[in-house]
């Protein structure tokens, strides 16, 4: 090596360590792991205003969460109580001579939206409207409870001699069975040409397994106080007692029917013999046969024949808490009465 080479070394740092010599030690032996570094103050601190950071950070966030919470459910509080207040009120307040309408929607049961409570609500308060000049009930139902429709029928008889006002149904898609049963309340029932209307007649539907239960074996365990208190049970058989009870019960229900039409319908009425047979025909032929008065829609009964062609809606308007809740009970005993067997309807 030469002088230069020498000069340009680095020279040893004073008081350095000597390093370790690996011919030495051996080209086997690990070299040594270095001493683990005290911590100091310095350190601590440094961990110390970390966890400070995170924890703050933490409660922030969860102060946002708390909050945004907090808003959401006052704003849901807020929006039902809207929603109840918007409910419980007509569509539009009266305004001097109008036509009154009540909607009768859907299956006729209790608990329903067209239940006899909902729809004698909204007729009582259309009835008592000095503004109001005559009552519009809009159909559209397949049918449903004869027990319902007759509260209707015979309520708004009652009102319309108390009030002294006429009452016009006007029929949308269908106006069947307990629907019918309904309009022929009314002084006059329009309908559309394609309208489904009439289906005068009274069922109770259900199944029988009893022969299935035979067939693969499993035993009905039926306890009965009373020889007939498990009759229509889906499970046991029919016998013709009780068949011809269960008929019996039926054509009276019918009898009662084909008794509100004729009163309802009076002279109009062309009876054939199939008109009590269950049987529906479009609005055209129901107006032929005399089930209904002529062809018209809302507006035109308003306009035309009411001669108040503002509309004011007195449908009552449930808030949904009450519904769901009207709902789930209609359901759970409209279930009970099914396993049972079924009530008459009359759709």
């Amino acid at each position: 090596m030469s002088p230069q080479d020498d000069a340009s070394a680095p020279a040893p740092a004073p008081n350095a360590a000597p390093l370790p010599d690996p011919v030495a030690q051996g080209a086997d032996t690990p070299a040594a792991a270095p001493p683990p570094m005290p911590i100091g103050r310095g350190s601590f601190d440094h961990v110390m205003e970390q966890f400070a950071r995170d924890y703050v950070r933490d409660r922030r966030s969860s102060r946002r969460w708390n909050l945004f919470f907090r808003f959401g459910w006052l704003a849901l509080g807020v929006f039902a109580a809207w929603t109840i207040h918007q409910d419980t009120t007509t569509s539009s307040a009266p305004s001097g001579p109008h036509s009154a309408l009540v909607e009768l929607r859907g299956e006729i049961a209790a608990g329903g939206e067209a239940s006899a409570e909902v729809l004698l609500s909204g007729l009582k308060s259309a009835f008592e409207d000095a503004g109001a000049q005559g009552v519009i009930i809009r159909i559209n139902s397949p049918g449903g409870s004869p027990v319902q429709a007759g509260i209707v029928y015979d309520e708004v008889k009652r009102l319309k001699a108390l009030h002294n006002k006429k009452v016009y149904a006007v029929v949308e898609e269908s106006a069947a069975s307990g629907a019918y049963y309904i309009a022929v309340a009314a002084d006059e029932i329009y309908v559309d040409k394609a309208s489904i209307v009439g289906s005068i007649g009274v069922l109770m539907d259900g199944f029988g397994f009893d022969k299935v239960l035979e067939k693969v074996g499993v035993e009905r365990r039926l306890l009965t106080a009373g020889e007939n208190k498990g009759m229509l049970d889906p499970y046991s058989p029919l016998s013709e007692k009780q068949r011809g009870y269960a008929q019996a019960m039926l054509d009276q229900i019918h009898r009662q029917f084909i008794d509100t039409v004729r009163e309802g319908r009076g002279e109009r009425l062309k009876e054939t013999p199939e008109t009590f047979s269950g049987l529906f025909w479009n609005g055209e032929e129901a107006v032929k046969m005399g089930l209904a008065d002529g062809l018209g829609n809302l507006d035109h009964v308003a306009r035309d024949v009411i001669k108040a062609e503002e509309i004011i809606d007195y449908t009552p308007k449930e808030n949904v808490a009450e519904r769901l809740a009207k709902r789930f009970g209609a359901a759970i005993g409209e279930g009970a009465v099914r396993a049972l067997g079924g009530l008459p309807a009359l759709r």
